[in-house]
């Protein structure tokens, strides 16, 4: 039992990928069946999020994220918004990992279902919400804000790798532990607005004080919210350093991640 549980994260994984798409493409029907706008929520959820935002941080506390004199109020929404979008990916995966395994508990019970698929393939379904919030975030700084930078727009795809083996990571991480710990489903929306408040998503990094700088530094989605905005939005050269530490981390939870849902794999029938 033990070498499923150190063995690559990606072996076996080429070989169920019809299997993961699959569950990746229910994941995305499963989000939004039976509602009457469907999949258009995927478009007006974050519009909502950017709205609500907008008026409170924009226009009740007159954030700006750089100088107000060259940076107007579309500016700002724009930066935020791609801030938010980012932010609902790892969001969404905190608050529903813990309840994955136990809420599919028929498949639990199949001895020959791989179930590390589950997680995997639910990320992939977030992972489509994300694509669809960059399309109306990058969208709209074209059209509205000050533009993009074509040389930064490049490096999007290299500087979300690495948010992309982390939410992978949380969610083996997650799924696992909500089999054994139900009041973690309960947890998982206060830490989300810890990290929602903790990762620059409304202000600069230069407002965060030095004594916890010292310590939100290490956290690799802040980094990957000051990388995306600062090389995409503003055309800024990438910080070769933190985009590294970016993926030295989401490497390190996936890797994790994975680890603990197989090496609890096992005890899951038992507990569901």
């Amino acid at each position: 039992m033990s070498a499923p549980a150190t063995a690559s994260p990606f072996s076996g994984i080429a070989r169920k990928r019809d299997l993961w798409w699959q569950f990746t493409v229910r994941a995305v029907e499963s989000r939004y069946r039976g509602s009457y706008l469907g999949i258009i929520w995927a478009v007006l959820n974050p519009v909502l999020m950017l709205g609500i935002y907008y008026v409170v941080f924009g226009q009740i506390f007159k954030g700006h994220f750089r100088d107000p004199k060259v940076e107007t109020e579309t500016d700002f929404a724009m930066v935020m918004f791609l801030g938010l979008t980012l932010y609902m990916l790892v969001a969404d995966i905190l608050g529903t990992s813990p309840l994955l395994i136990v809420g599919n508990t028929s498949l639990v019970k199949k001895v020959v279902f791989p179930l590390e698929i589950l997680p995997l393939s639910h990320s992939g379904g977030l992972w489509f919400n994300l694509a669809i919030g960059l399309v109306l975030a990058l969208g709209g700084a074209l059209i509205f804000g000050s533009g993009l930078s074509l040389a930064g727009l490049a490096w999007l795809p290299v500087i979300l790798i690495p948010l992309l083996m982390l939410t992978a990571g949380l969610a083996w991480l997650f799924a696992a532990l909500g089999v054994f710990y139900r009041d973690l489903a309960q947890v998982m929306p206060f830490f989300a607005q810890i990290v929602l408040y903790s990762s620059a998503v409304f202000f600069p990094v230069s407002r965060i004080p030095a004594n916890l700088w010292a310590i939100l530094k290490w956290n690799p989605f802040l980094q990957t919210v000051v990388l995306a905005r600062e090389v995409v939005l503003w055309g800024m050269p990438v910080n070769a350093m933190h985009l590294g530490y970016t993926y030295a981390a989401g490497l390190a939870v996936l890797l994790a991640g994975r680890w603990v849902f197989m090496r609890l794999r096992p005890a899951f029938a038992d507990v569901v």
